[in-house]
This record gives C-alpha cells, sequence and structure tokens, in this order.
C-alpha cells in the first residue's frame, strides 16, 4: 500500500477512538487502537521505523472497528492480537490477559480478582486498571461482606476468620448469616458490575456523611477516595464488555442502511470479552422494513455454513418468523434487548454499521465523473511479463468500491514482448467468455485498464471483436491521467473517484505480478531439475529460446548452439523435457 492510497484510505475514517488492523490478503499484519482512528491511521504515511514501513508495503487494506471509549479499543486491540498472532505486534510471550472480577459457581459465592475465571463463573470485565478494582472490590466487600476465602478454607470453619472481625465478610461459613440474605448481597454486587453505580455510591456517601459528622475526618476523607473511585468506574469505560454467564459465545449484530446499500456489523464475544469484528455489505431491498429483511438474508446466508453462537443479539427482529425458528431449534438464543448491558454492545453494534467505509460516495462520483450510469462493479485488467517471457494476465474485480477477491481471474498469456497484443488477448479471452455464455459472474459497469491509450485502445479493439458492450477506460501510472475514448483527464490528486480508480487499477498490477512470479519459479524449476543445466546455462537457454516450450522443440543442434550445451547435455535437455 504506497502513501496516497493510505492517506485516501484514511480521509474515509471516523474521527472516534477504535481499533485499525493491516491486512495482507486474509492475513492480518498490524493491529493497533487509536483515540482518533483517522488521524492515526495517516501518520503510517510517513513510518517511523523500518519494521512498521515494511508492514505498510506489505498491507493491501485498512479494516476498523469503532468504540465507544479508549478503554474498549484497548482491551479489543489486545483480544485481536491474541486471536491473530499479527507478526508485526510485539506479543507478550506470557500471554497474560486484563484481570476479571469473578463471582465463583457456589452456593456462597466468592468474589475474587482473576486473570484465569473458574467455569460457570460470573464473570465482569476486563479491567484496564487494577489498583481501580482492588478499590471497588474492597468497598463491595465492606458493604456487602462478600467472602474472599478459598472454598478450601470455606469449608469445615467452626468460628469466622479476620476478614468477619474487620468487616470485610459476614461469615457465612458460621451461619453468622444465611443463604438466602447474602444472595440478595450477592444480586446487589452483580448490579453494580452491571452499571448500577448507586448500589455501591449510596452507601458510601451515607458513611462519608456519618463520618465527617462524628468528626472522623481521616475515615471520612478514606471514604470520598473510594466514592470517586466508585464513582469513575463505569464512566472510565472499565467495564467494557462484561458478561455474568458462563462461556457461551454470543453475537451481536447490527444493521444500517444506506440508499440501496446495508452495511452489517457482526461483534463476536467469548466469555465476555469481545474477541472479534466483522462487516458485511449487502443490498437493500425495495419498500417495507429495509433494516429487518437485511437481518433477514444476513442471519440466514452467514449462519447457514457456520458453527453457530449460543445467542445473536440483534438490534430489531428479523422479518422472518422461520429464520428465528431454525435458529431457535438449533439451540441459538435470538432476542432484541430492551436496555442494560446487553444493550449497549448492541449499540455499539449499530455504531460499527454505520461508521463502515462509506464507498458509495466514491463510486458515484466515478461514474458521475465518467458519464456512466454506475461504476459499483469494476473490473481490472493488467499484463506482466519478463521481455516477453511468462506473459500473464489478471483480471479483478471490486464491488461498490471493495475487493470482490471471489471473483478474481488469471490467465496464461501468449509469449511475446508485446503489451498491446497480450491485453487484446487478455480482454478477448474474457468477452469471448461472457458471449458464448462460459462466465457466470455479472458484467461491470466498468473496465479499467492498467496502461495508456494504446492499451486502452487493444482492449477497445478486443471489445469490438466480440460484441461485448462494456465502458472500458485506462490509467496511466506515470502521471495519473484517466484516459477515455473521449480525451484524457488530469483529476485531482485528491478525488476520491481517481483514488477508486489506483486501487482498482494497483490490485490488477499486484495480481499479476504475482502470477507472473509463480510462472517464473515454475518455469526455473523444470530447468533446475536438467543435470548438468546449471543457472548460467539456464538463463542462456531462456534468452536464446524465450521459454520452456521453446526450448522444448529445439533440435539439437539447436541446443549445441547455446554456450555451455555440448551434445550430452542436448540430448539430457530433450529426454528430460
Amino acid at each position: 500500500m504506497d502513501r496516497s492510497d493510505l492517506r485516501g484510505r484514511a480521509a474515509e475514517l471516523p474521527t472516534g477512538p477504535g481499533v485499525y488492523q493491516f491486512l495482507g490478503g486474509d492475513d492480518v499484519l498490524y493491529v493497533g487502537k487509536a483515540v482518533d482512528l483517522r488521524d492515526r491511521v495517516r501518520s503510517y504515511a510517513d513510518p517511523r521505523s523500518e519494521r512498521i514501513r515494511r508492514m505498510v508495503t506489505r498491507a493491501e487494506a485498512v479494516d476498523i472497528a469503532v468504540t465507544d471509549t479508549e478503554t474498549q479499543a484497548l482491551l479489543l486491540e489486545a483480544n485481536l492480537i491474541k486471536r491473530h498472532q499479527p507478526r508485526y505486534n510485539v506479543r507478550l510471550k506470557d500471554d497474560k490477559s486484563y484481570p476479571l472480577v469473578q463471582l465463583t459457581d457456589h452456593p456462597i459465592p466468592r468474589i475474587e480478582i482473576t486473570r484465569d475465571p473458574d467455569p460457570g463463573a460470573t464473570v465482569f470485565g476486563p479491567f484496564t486498571d487494577k489498583g481501580r478494582v482492588e478499590t471497588v472490590v474492597k468497598a463491595l466487600r465492606e458493604t456487602y461482606g462478600l467472602r474472599g476465602c478459598s472454598d478450601h478454607k470455606y469449608a469445615g470453619r467452626d468460628r469466622p476468620c479476620l476478614d468477619y472481625e474487620v468487616g470485610l465478610c459476614t461469615a457465612p461459613c458460621t451461619g453468622e448469616i444465611d443463604g438466602p440474605t447474602y444472595g440478595e448481597d450477592v444480586e446487589s454486587v452483580i448490579r453494580f458490575f452491571e452499571g448500577e453505580t448507586g448500589v455501591l455510591a449510596d452507601p458510601l456517601r451515607d458513611a462519608m456523611a456519618t463520618a465527617a459528622k462524628s468528626e472522623e475526618f481521616e475515615r471520612a476523607a478514606n471514604l470520598r477516595d473510594r466514592l470517586d473511585a466508585v464513582e469513575s468506574f463505569h464512566g472510565a469505560g472499565e467495564a467494557a464488555v462484561s458478561t455474568h454467564t458462563d462461556d457461551r459465545a454470543v453475537d451481536v449484530v447490527g444493521v444500517a442502511v444506506e440508499g440501496d446499500a446495508a452495511t452489517v456489523a457482526r461483534l463476536h464475544s467469548e466469555r465476555g470479552q469481545l474477541v472479534d469484528r466483522s462487516r458485511h455489505r449487502l443490498d437493500a431491498p425495495e419498500g417495507g422494513e429495509r433494516s429487518a429483511a437485511v437481518l433477514t438474508a444476513f442471519l440466514t446466508q452467514y449462519y447457514a455454513e457456520r458453527e453457530l453462537p449460543d445467542a445473536i443479539l440483534t438490534s430489531e427482529r428479523p422479518d422472518d418468523g422461520d429464520v428465528v425458528a431454525w435458529l431457535n431449534a438449533e439451540g441459538v438464543d435470538v432476542r432484541v434487548p430492551g436496555a442494560g448491558r446487553e444493550a449497549k454492545l448492541v449499540d455499539l453494534a449499530l455504531k460499527n454499521a454505520r461508521s463502515g467505509p462509506h464507498r458509495g460516495d466514491e463510486v458515484g462520483a466515478l461514474a458521475d465523473g465518467l458519464g456512466l450510469s454506475s461504476t459499483t462493479r469494476i473490473e481490472g485488467f493488467d499484463v506482466s511479463h519478463a521481455g516477453g517471457d511468462a506473459v500473464v494476465g489478471s483480471n479483478v474485480c471490486f464491488v461498490d468500491g471493495a475487493a470482490e477477491k471471489s471473483d478474481y481471474r488469471r490467465k496464461r498469456l501468449s509469449d511475446g514482448n508485446d503489451d498491446y497484443a497480450s491485453m487484446r488477448e487478455l480482454v478477448r479471452w474474457r468477452a469471448e467468455r461472457v458471449v458464448e455464455g462460459r462466465d457466470d459472474r455479472p458484467d461491470p459497469g466498468l473496465l479499467l485498464i492498467d496502461g495508456g491509450d494504446g492499451q486502452l485502445g487493444a482492449a477497445r479493439d478486443a471489445l469490438s471483436e466480440t460484441g461485448w458492450d462494456v465502458p472500458a477506460v485506462a490509467l496511466a501510472k506515470e502521471r495519473e491521467l484517466v484516459v477515455t475514448p473521449d480525451g484524457v483527464h488530469d483529476w485531482d490528486s485528491d478525488d476520491p473517484a481517481l483514488h477508486l480508480l489506483q486501487r482498482v487499477r494497483d490490485e490488477a498490477h499486484r495480481f499479476a505480478v504475482q502470477y507472473h512470479q509463480t510462472i517464473r519459479d515454475e518455469v526455473q524449476t523444470v530447468l533446475e531439475d536438467v543435470p548438468g543445466v546449471g543457472p548460467e546455462t539456464r538463463e542462456a537457454l531462456l534468452r536464446r529460446f524465450g521459454s520452456v516450450e521453446n526450448v522444448r522443440s529445439a533440435s539439437a543442434a539447436d541446443l549445441t548452439d547455446v554456450p555451455g550445451v555440448g551434445e550430452k547435455t542436448a540430448r539430457t535437455i530433450s529426454e528430460r523435457l
């Protein structure tokens, strides 16, 4: 990814907090967090280290996930790094995670801070400030008396321990408090972690007032500090993604519809921790509850061939009851949360759906700039070779400004050092397949040719010869001029329509070069297998005959004319090839 592409991508991003990922094909190269996504990603156009410069060069795309707070971005970044193990991230070898608070799965639950929660525990977090969490947990224990001892120490006691004496525990182990009453205190603690700050703040405020009235100023000051920690706990975004459940996998789905396109954002949570996010583009239907129809289509198509989560939280009910019935029959709990923690997660999914890169503007700008009805689907073409050897062509596809890699194609072309002839052959191959009904891909709204007026002329000749009526333009790399049948356009460097053409052109070039290298490697491998043919002789043969096919068809006399090839080596070449 070059600087101009990266700056263009950054300009599309929102300015709030979130996480960004540099992608190289299907690989995640780097994951980072940002207070301002747009500014942070733009800064990579001028990387500060050689290592990051190599990463940016290898990257083909940048993906983002928006969050409500910086804390959420920090936690999501950590989980994504653990999941994808990006090669350019610095990764902790001990793989420690952020602290959690758990209430154990016990008739008399224990409260503790942990990094490795027990099976079946009620878990909250993760949290970034362990000191603040410790303050809050101690205040909760002083207010509600939940035990902190291990199950081993809890069992078989005949008198309360020191925690009871100092007011940290109500000693359910010796019956100083009965089980139902203790359970009510546990529920109060759960309500606090779910966002009801007053459950702890109000008792602390009352105790502080009492201490001040009794002139216990030191205790009042201590209570004031705890109250500050408690009141800032949820506001700081500490309880970023929490669950008071178990080991369930939960997907949170939000839908945003804009014009004739829709975006579905899916957040994935495991054990209460947000660990992944994906975004999907769909066509929006006309009329009716469009977002509900989009949601139905997504649920059906996305989960048809994937492992189902334990629950799916959605922003609204799908418009097809059969889809919900199918998921319920598979054991998936589908619901629309009304309030609380789950509703906040749905709001975050909606925020991600709405803040995705809106490529419709640049697609529309390109159509307007070229005077076309639509450029939603663009196919790019490029040719790659080495002095006429191993000539190959690429055919890439972009839909709504994003690469549609399932529709990429490539072709081995006739050897020869004629770029115009090679482009004519490549476009003719695509056009003939369409005309003959052998290509099931939709017709594009535009063909983009990598090159200038000569390459565009060759492509248009192929279209005319086959009768495939598709608009075609070219993009010349040296001055980034847009070449059309009607003339040459010098668009501004920050024009979004030009940025779209550049992305398609660069991807076609990358795909062609990649295939060419593969072919070259295959050619070299064939000749490397021939005994007596070293690197210098191999290069001499390819230089003389142009390709392995020509070497294969050469006579013994022709072979022996090549320096380094005697009669014995010529016979060996003929036998092996």
